[in-house]
């Protein structure tokens, strides 16, 4: 609306207040009519009939509206007021900025010195204390206009902040924190790139991360404010570590690892933070194997095991509780992905501890399952694999193998992702045992006229399905989109692809066909029911080459050399 409109609006005319007279008019008649009574939230106006309306109108007919009138002067006075009227909220600026510094640096010298001369006397520098308090509220500011974040670190301004996170009144240093979690918000930080990188840096330079988690230490939870405090702290951490992931390691490092072990080892009822340290600790886990081994000498492993014990024959009593399991679930799946920590959890008892969990059929068995099969997996988790058998563990596996479980809430792993963890268990299992325990795990093969043989080609046909489709989905993408089939970055995608569309969990039960099929029973078998299903001993020899060429980690050379070979002496052998 411009200038001219907003002097030329005119509002809609409102009822007239009714005058004095009227008011006493209508108490005279209140013997023959009863007013109704006001309608207020709980109680609706009573609904008025239109023809009740009419005869309302015929009997008070409204009078003509007078339009108001305004003089020439107010007209020119309001088009003034319109014209220099500056916004309700003012933008920061820097000049705005350096004046709330300076103003924030002379109160933290007046309440240190007011602490130091009065320290026996919370009278005497109390207001000195709630004047710093509100000069940190006031630097809230800051975050609106992340472009000034350069300017905050200049003045050291962010300095001044992480030295008041150890001040002696633990209100005034969550104070800090809260301010910080809004400063390193993540919305907020890519609103600017230079601002995100200057403050970032300056955040590392002075160790705020080691800072934070001292003040984490003497926070009281029992404090509801204080509780938040420890809420936003790691609040802090997360949105750090979402914008550069690197700076996982450094937290870590400076003791936000050894504060969560602690805080999850606390005998305190479940909450939100600790649900919050759960996920934290599934961050710092995720992508950073220093993490990882550095979790395991702090002892860890066995941390996440006993945590998870209490789930082993009871379920979580609520989703958020749920969710903190699902996390613990998640952090020891990653760090079972340090070979250093697959001792440790043998030590620890952890394959017993999956193998009950398995057998109590409660909602830990589906971590439990993406556990063993990460304990298991590749040439370190040979010993794992062997103690399994040790602990007959295989008959626990193979009730699930032959018969998935429905999908349920005490079931949230969808079918083809069950599938995948129990043939790849299976699948590490013939790949590392050895001796005895071998033919223990081949003896399951032949047992109740082949059963498991009958179900792994089922699971060969379901899966050759799958991929299949797979495939004429992404050829028909491909004359599309005109893509070059010889573009190697476009291989990739497109294995990648394939592999979650099935391929994967088909090159674990190929792999496990080849590894029976040196038993002679078991080969004969196994042709027997391709030939029944119209299959080809060609296609699996297909796979299994595709499989052997796109194997395994670059980093561990040695073990994929070693395993290719293996895999074509299967074959060849098929």
């Amino acid at each position: 609306m411009d200038v001219g409109e907003l002097l030329s609006f005119k509002p809609e005319q409102t009822p007239k207040r009714p005058s004095d007279f009227e008011r006493d008019h209508h108490n005279d008649d209140d013997d023959e009519h009863s007013p109704e009574p006001e309608p207020t939230r709980s109680q609706p106006p009573k609904k008025v009939h239109r023809s009740e309306q009419s005869a309302s109108a015929r009997e008070h007919p409204a009078l003509p509206a007078k339009e108001p009138q305004i003089s020439e002067e107010e007209r020119l006075n309001i088009l003034k007021f319109v014209e220099t009227e500056e916004p309700d909220g003012e933008v920061l600026d820097e000049s705005g900025l350096k004046k709330m510094l300076l103003l924030f640096e002379k109160r933290v010298l007046k309440n240190q010195e007011m602490r130091i001369k009065f320290p026996d006397n919370a009278e005497k520098f109390m207001e000195s204390e709630i004047e710093l308090n509100d000069a940190v509220q006031e630097l809230h500011a800051v975050a609106t206009v992340p472009d000034l974040y350069p300017l905050l670190v200049e003045l050291n301004g962010v300095a001044s902040l992480l030295d008041l996170l150890s001040h002696q009144n633990s209100d005034i240093s969550v104070a800090v924190v809260n301010l910080l979690q809004e400063l390193t918000d993540v919305d907020i930080l890519h609103e600017s790139l230079d601002g995100t990188e200057t403050l970032i840096e300056a955040l590392r330079s002075q160790q705020a991360a080691g800072l934070l988690v001292q003040n984490l230490e003497r926070l009281d939870e029992s404090v509801k404010e204080e509780a938040d405090g420890v809420h936003n702290t790691l609040a802090i951490f997360e949105n750090l570590i979402e914008v550069r992931a690197d700076i996982a390691k450094e937290v870590a490092d400076q003791g936000l690892l050894q504060w969560i072990m602690k805080r999850l080892r606390a005998k305190i009822p479940f909450d939100a933070n600790k649900l919050y340290c759960s996920e934290i600790l599934s961050i710092l886990l995720q992508d950073t194997n220093e993490n990882r081994i550095t979790l395991g000498n702090i002892d860890g492993i066995d941390v996440l095991l006993q945590q998870l014990a209490a789930y082993k024959r009871h379920d979580p009593s609520s989703a958020e509780e749920q969710e903190f399991m699902e996390n613990l679930f998640n952090s020891l799946c990653s760090a079972l992905m340090a070979k250093e920590n697959r001792e440790k959890f043998l030590k620890g008892e952890g394959l017993q501890l999956m193998n009950l969990m398995l057998r109590e059929k409660k909602l830990s068995r589906n971590g439990s399952l993406k556990v063993l099969d990460h304990a298991m997996a590749g040439p370190d988790g040979r010993d794992n694999c062997n103690k399994f058998v040790d602990i007959l563990g295989l008959r626990t596996i193979f009730p699930l193998f032959m018969k998935t479980p429905k999908r349920s809430k005490k079931r949230l792993l969808s079918t083809d992702e069950h599938e995948e963890h129990i043939v790849s268990i299976i699948a590490s299992m013939l790949r590392n045992c050895k001796g005895s325990q071998r033919q223990r795990l081949l003896s399951k093969f032949t047992e109740n006229e082949f059963e498991k043989v009958e179900r792994l080609m089922e699971l060969h046909r379901k899966y050759l399905d799958k991929v299949e489709t797979m495939d004429r989905e992404i050829d028909q993408e491909m004359v599309s989109c005109q893509i070059d089939e010889d573009d190697e970055q476009n291989d990739d995608v497109v294995y990648v692809k394939r592999l979650s569309g099935g391929l994967f969990t088909l090159q674990l039960v190929d792999y496990v066909i080849l590894e029976i099929s040196c038993t002679d029973v078991v080969k004969q078998r196994v042709l027997k029911i391709l030939n029944l299903h119209n299959g080809s001993m060609k296609m699996i020899r297909n796979i299994m080459r595709e499989y052997a060429g796109n194997l395994g980690d670059a980093s561990d050379s040695d073990w994929r050399e070693q395993e290719q070979a293996h895999i074509l002496q299967l074959i060849d052998r098929f």
